[in-house]
């Protein structure tokens, strides 16, 4: 029986042994070590792509059959001569169907920004530096360096001590000019001409008001401003009058008999730049707009109220 039990205590130990030999031990992974380096996941490039298309489409406009470079200013709230100028035309009159047209000043042309001067000097306060410590201090004499003077050498060979130099004080840093701070939502809004309101605003077939009028009564700018357009150049609106108020709003006066005012001019409000007319209209009278940022509003809301 010992034999027996002896032999069996064998067998079963050599059975625990193979077993053991065939199990595969899985490899631990510690997930927080430092020495794994951590893998950035780049932004999806199509979708960036995509979004710089966008927004310099957005800058963009593509001519259209019966397009003027002087109906995309106005649409736009631009001056027709810059928008030439940006695009390199060299005749404002011709543009072509598909032609995409830039309605922004291009960067080369965009004014610079301020460019802070080389060479300054942050100063700090003495109060904010660090004190040595009072073993580090040097209670001896320090010899002093001294600009070179006559009157400096001449009391060093005396045995005496040498005036110091005031330091020389530095250039005053000219002060930049302060951004204009024009509120161009605030224009001083005038009636053109003093008749009755016949035709009101329509977002749909009336971009503006229309005012009756005797055949060469006086024309008034509604407010102050540059004239960056005069002339017969845009259909449907006889000699017609663009005055840019601000960067925000441009006023047009239209049907016109005779226009007193030239491209390029300064105007005041309340100043007569042209005479009421019929041409390009079935009757005498002057079509008025107000555009906000190229977009036609209704005047009547910018208008002061008449007396009644």
């Amino acid at each position: 029986m010992m034999v027996f039990a002896g032999r069996f205590s064998t067998v079963l130990l050599l059975a625990v042994l193979a077993g053991c030999a065939n199990q595969t031990v899985a490899p631990v992974v510690e997930r927080g070590s430092a020495s794994q380096p951590r893998v950035a996941v780049p932004a999806p490039a199509p979708a960036a792509a995509a979004s710089r298309v966008a927004d310099s489409r957005a800058e963009m406009y593509v001519v259209k059959r019966g397009d003027t470079l002087i109906n995309i200013a106005l649409d736009h709230g631009l001056d027709y001569r810059e928008l030439a100028q940006w695009n390199s035309l060299s005749d404002p009159n011709r543009i072509q169907v598909g032609q995409e047209l830039r309605l922004r000043a291009p960067e080369s042309v965009a004014q610079a920004s301020p460019v802070r001067s080389a060479g300054a000097v942050e100063s700090q306060p003495l109060g904010s530096q660090a004190t040595p410590s009072g073993d580090m201090l040097k209670t001896e004499p320090k010899a002093g360096k001294q600009p070179y003077s006559e009157e400096n050498v001449a009391l060093m060979q005396k045995g005496g001590e040498a005036k110091p130099q005031p330091a020389p004080k530095p250039p005053p840093t000219p002060s930049q000019p302060a951004p204009a701070s024009e509120d161009d939502d605030k224009v001083d809004w005038g009636w053109p001409v003093p008749g009755k309101l016949i035709a009101g605003f329509s977002e749909a077939t009336n971009k503006g008001i229309d005012i009756a009028g005797k055949q060469g009564d006086p024309v008034f700018a509604s407010a102050g401003g540059r004239v960056v357009y005069s002339g017969q150049g845009l259909r449907g609106y006889g000699k017609l009058i663009i005055i840019k108020h601000n960067n925000t709003f441009l006023s047009a006066y239209a049907h016109n008999k005779e226009i007193l005012v030239k491209e390029g001019q300064t105007v005041v409000k309340g100043q007569k730049i042209a005479e009421v007319g019929n041409t390009d209209a079935d009757q005498m009278k002057l079509h008025f707009e107000i555009r906000r940022l190229g977009k036609p509003v209704d005047p009547v809301k910018f208008l002061p109220a008449r007396p009644a």
